[in-house]
């Protein structure tokens, strides 16, 4: 496996994608708040969803399986 950096990749596009996915996670959050819909996210392989207005750590949380806990 590879141990370098993605930002020390050769591939430009590679080199890249993590601003593209900075800049889409930005303009997800900012169509979010403008219609009021909730985010889905996954962290630490929990499925959470941040409501519109909530400050980041305020989310609800789901196992996995798709259960509340």
């Amino acid at each position: 496996m590879n141990t370098r950096s993605i930002e020390e990749a050769r591939d430009a596009d590679l080199r890249l994608s993590i601003i593209a996915l900075e800049r889409a996670a930005r303009r997800a959050r900012e169509l979010a708040a403008r219609t009021g819909t909730a985010l889905i996210v996954t962290r630490n392989g929990a499925i959470e969803r941040i409501l519109p207005g909530a400050p980041a750590s305020v989310t609800e949380a789901q196992d996995p399986d798709g259960k509340n806990p």
